[in-house]
């Protein structure tokens, strides 16, 4: 490719900087504004038409709106923090995007070239910091360098495995002038047919013929890359063949869950039916997951080193190949590359694979049966009323907690890009995740779902949503504790309840101090008209839902819990 190298004259470098970005096609970034980067902050004032600012209350929060971002676009989610306090902050979402392989650049204002390594004020080495939590972290020292560096940023966060890039900016960086070529547009490495990985025929000649053999297939889909056109290619591909497929952990989207061929999640809290037929799967066809702790049930699933199933193991990064399991067959490609080319494949696979997809769809089904639970709010039927009443497009974000095992098992997403939640198990990231989409979607319908333990994390981004107008429906599940800790404290530890217990405000209160809509639900029979109240506020809206404590998860309670571990 050819273009004409652009010279723009004298130009500082935050100037220089937000020339790149608009250059990437950035139209959006989020941020906690520092001394540390004004020069960033002038230019992007600038360019206010061009690319918005969404300034948040925390870092942790701006930092997980741009991985929420990287993850519904593909395209690097952009966050601008502050040096020291602000950058430890923001730490949380750089291990998030990296555990889920979400493309994303931090920038991170810096101490000036002149006081470098005198642990002058707020110094950190943030490529010692983030060293094994991002794909890769830079200093920009030099002015003239900026176009380079971020075009290498971009490129990084897209290409094979995709992931954060932190880059550091002095201030003197930012501040000085110089005059330097921008630099081109980045080539998405995911999305660009010519500089991604894609499978060769050798490839998937082996494929069709440990297919055609098969006799108890199983496809397991995950990890980053996706787009509609490779979801739409993925499915015609389930059609064709006639397979099972589930969606590994927090990536339950990729299939329309309505669709026959979708056997479950697997992941946390899998439907024992589920496992066992994964364990018994003579082949088993993962793209683009990475086979990771959560998905494989703590490496049960399929054995390490060797799987007892015949593992084709698709992965962008082929560094992930063979990291933790020995795949008879390992394809490095894309998710989109080789989701078009099973696409367009015949049907090999025998036709008694269709009554294994039909068993596996009924067990799937009988997994969402209705669930009693202790208490006057029954979980089970909030997620019955939402599914009836929400879009299929709308957008379902949470954090970490056993609150979340209610909306993974009951709720039905419908496709692409409906989902959004941290595979890494951070809690207060369903809060920032949701402003995110509707920043994104304001169309859409965006609710989010936390424990009391998990909002409070980040709940202070209520304001970042009543600033920017993003109406949100928040719904707070309320037992009054950390409950997946306090769980795992009566499992191992009966009886002995410390430091698990909460004190918590009214949530309908506090959502209202904001000039957000408010409301408590205390009966299972309430919830409707409360949730349609706060769809029709006109305003960000938090429902409080208190459930019993007793109500751990959708299959035992505390007090079963606590008996097993005592008779032990």
């Amino acid at each position: 490719m050819s273009a004409e190298i652009v010279m723009n004259g004298m130009r500082n470098g935050g100037q220089i900087l937000v020339d790149q970005l608009k250059i990437h096609g950035v139209e959006l970034a989020f941020c906690v504004p520092g001394e540390s980067y004004l020069p960033v902050l002038d230019a992007l004032y600038k360019t206010r038409d061009s690319i918005k600012l969404i300034t948040t209350r925390h870092e942790g929060g701006a930092v997980n709106m741009a991985e929420a971002y990287g993850k519904l676009t593909g395209n690097p989610g952009i966050c601008m923090v502050t040096r020291g306090p602000g950058a430890t902050n923001a730490s949380i979402g750089v291990h998030t995007a990296f555990q889920d392989s979400t493309p994303m650049i931090l920038f991170i204002g810096q101490v000036g070239n002149d006081f470098i390594e005198r642990e002058a004020f707020q110094e950190i080495d943030y490529r010692r910091m983030f060293g094994q939590m991002a794909k890769w972290v830079a200093q920009i020292d030099r002015t003239e360098r900026i176009p380079e560096f971020i075009a290498r940023a971009f490129q990084v966060a897209t290409s094979g495995r995709m992931g954060p890039v932190v880059l550091a900016l002095p201030e003197d960086t930012l501040s000085n002038r110089v005059m330097v070529a921008d630099a081109l547009k980045y080539q998405h490495g995911q999305a660009t047919a010519a500089i991604g990985p894609s499978p060769g025929e050798p490839a998937l000649a082996s494929l069709s013929s440990l297919l055609a053999g098969a006799v108890r297939p199983f496809v397991v889909v995950g990890g980053s890359g996706w787009s509609v056109a490779a979801c739409a290619d993925l499915q015609r591909f389930a059609e064709t063949q006639n397979l099972p497929i589930g969606c590994a952990f927090r990536f339950q989207d990729l299939l329309d869950n309505e669709h026959p061929n979708y056997a479950g999640d697997v992941g946390i809290g899998i439907n024992p039916k589920l496992a066992t037929r994964i364990k018994d799967a003579d082949v088993v066809l993962c793209i683009g997951a990475r086979l990771g702790e959560m998905t494989t049930g703590g490496y049960t699933v399929f054995e390490a080193p060797i799987p007892r199933q015949r593992l084709i193991h698709v992965h962008a990064g082929v560094e992930e190949l063979g990291r933790v399991y020995q795949a008879e067959l390992m394809i490095n490609s894309t998710v989109s590359a080789f989701a078009r080319a099973i696409a367009a494949m015949p049907r090999i696979t025998n036709a008694s694979v269709d009554a294994l997809t039909t068993d596996a769809r009924r067990d799937y089904g009988e997994w969402q049966g209705r669930r009693e639970t202790p208490g006057a709010v029954q979980m089970w039927d909030v997620m019955q009323h939402l599914k009836s009443v929400l879009p299929r497009d709308a957008i379902l974000t949470n954090g970490a907690g056993n609150y979340a095992s209610w909306v993974h098992r009951f709720y039905r997403y419908g496709g692409f890009r409906t989902q959004l939640a941290p595979t890494s198990g951070a809690m207060g990231y369903g809060v920032p995740a949701a402003i995110s989409a509707k920043v994104l979607y304001p169309q859409r319908t965006v609710v989010c779902f936390a424990g009391d333990g998990c909002f409070l994390m980040t709940g202070q981004e209520l304001a970042t949503a009543v600033q920017y107008h993003l109406n949100v429906i928040f719904i707070v599940v309320n037992n009054g504790m950390y409950g997946t800790i306090r769980m795992h404290q009566e499992r191992e530890f009966p009886g002995h309840v410390y430091g698990t217990a909460l004190v918590n405000p009214d949530f309908a209160a506090f959502a209202k101090s904001f000039g957000a809509h408010g409301e408590i639900v205390e009966k299972t029979a309430d919830f409707a008209a409360a949730f349609e109240r706060a769809v029709q506020s006109g305003k960000p809206a938090l429902i409080e839902v208190r459930i019993d404590a007793e109500a751990i998860t959708p299959n035992t309670t505390l007090s079963a819990i606590r008996e097993a571990a005592n008779s032990r």
